[in-house]
């Protein structure tokens, strides 16, 4: 029912059914899911203001209407009985009857009119209330709106700022590519233009996003970024970015990596950066003992063989003492100017990686990977050396 308060019908002990609807119109809440009072609805409202103010029988009105009509009938019997005694008493009754039948009619007819104008009263405060939600959505809309805006020019502030940071280092490094740079601010704001439809988690989303994102751009100003645990973004769009070479190491940490869902994208995007863009790929796999030469590891050169990836084989442990010295966490060279890397903690667990191009260190690692390679096995040899492991024949003549 409305909660516009205006007059009520005659009736005011109603049915159960409208006892209870006038009960939800009067204001009482109806309890909520966790059993707090519930505000009624425009919905609510407008079932109410058409559904349960409809005519109704009810015992009690009519009572009063017939009460009302029999006391007519009786005043008509009366003054008909005193002005014209001589009619007879069959027409004193008859007028009685007819006096007392006007008088329910026009109650009737009066009820009605009233219920009309009531419900119509309730309509139009439904009514109002709809505008009013109408008009309170607009205005969200509005503020909506309004508020991506700004998001999008927050977003635009912030890009560019980390823009200015970029172009006075680029100052000192000459090789930054502006042109690429110029870009990324016109790819913000089609982030923030793009989700304007959506729900308002992913403004959030994209606001974190790109904070992180520029984040990144803004360590690499100093040829140097990080982040916990194992970035595959990273990974997979290094790769794709990659135009002259790809020169990785592997060691025994990350064996079960390459039966990882992650791997199979990994090498989707090294076999396409080899066929397509003509990419050269090689990889190094770093063994711990010897005892990890096995049918395993040669079933793994062997898939990777088969992609165009070159594949050579060491054991730490055999390797000359210069080599031996060096580091044995995982690094990949791109394009001989970034070594993207995973550092391992005393578990052997994965938890950094880092994105260095500073020159000094990609020629430490260039000239690491370069000496790790000579000293490999190819998958021939590998081939070979599985079969005398396995036959126990293999005797270690390195120096």
């Amino acid at each position: 029912m409305s909660t516009a308060q205006s007059p009520q019908p005659e009736n005011t002990a109603g049915t159960p059914g409208t006892a209870h609807a006038s009960g939800r119109s009067s204001g009482a809440a109806a309890p909520g899911p966790a059993g707090e009072p519930r505000t009624p609805g425009t919905r609510d409202r407008f079932r109410a203001a058409l559904g349960t103010n409809a005519p109704h029988p009810d015992p009690s009105r009519w009572v009063r209407r017939v009460s009302a009509g029999l006391v007519v009938g009786a005043l008509a019997w009366c003054v008909t009985a005193l002005l014209s005694p001589q009619d007879g008493a069959l027409r004193h009754f008859l007028v009685a009857v007819f006096c007392a039948g006007a008088a329910v009619i026009v109650q009737h007819i009066l009820g009605l009119d009233r219920l009309l104008e009531e419900n119509a009263r309730r309509m139009e405060s439904v009514l109002a209330q709809t505008a009013a939600v109408r008009e309170g959505l607009r205005r969200h809309d509005d503020e909506v709106e309004s508020g991506l805006t700004r998001h999008a020019e927050d977003i635009r502030r912030l890009v560019e700022s980390r823009l200015a940071e970029v172009d006075r280092g680029a100052e000192l490094h000459p090789r930054v590519d502006r042109v690429r740079a110029e870009g990324v601010p016109e790819l913000a704001k089609s982030f923030a233009e793009v989700l304007a439809p959506g729900p308002s988690i992913l403004y959030t989303f994209v606001h974190l996003e790109m904070k992180r994102v520029v984040g990144h751009m803004a360590d690499l100003t100093n040829l140097s970024a990080e982040c916990p645990g194992e970035n595959h973004d990273w990974l997979l769009s290094l790769t794709r970015a990659a135009e002259q070479s790809i020169c990785a190491t592997s060691t025994s940490v990350d064996r079960e990596f390459w039966s990882s869902e992650p791997a199979s994208r990994y090498l989707q995007a090294q076999q396409e950066a080899i066929e397509e863009r003509g990419v050269p790929v090689r990889r190094v796999f770093l063994l711990e003992s010897a005892r990890e030469l096995d049918d395993r590891l040669l079933r793994l050169c062997e898939e990777q063989e088969l992609l165009h990836i070159e594949v050579r084989v060491s054991v730490l442990p055999e390797l000359p003492p210069h080599l031996q010295r060096g580091t044995t966490n995982d690094f990949i060279l791109y394009d001989e100017e970034v070594s993207f890397e995973i550092d391992q903690d005393l578990r052997d667990v994965n938890v950094r990686t880092r994105l260095i191009a500073r020159q000094d260190h990609v020629q430490d690692r260039k000239k690491r990977f370069r000496e790790l390679w000579e000293a490999g096995m190819s998958v021939r040899e590998l081939e070979v050396r599985v079969d005398d492991e396995e036959e126990g024949t293999w005797m270690v003549h390195r120096g």
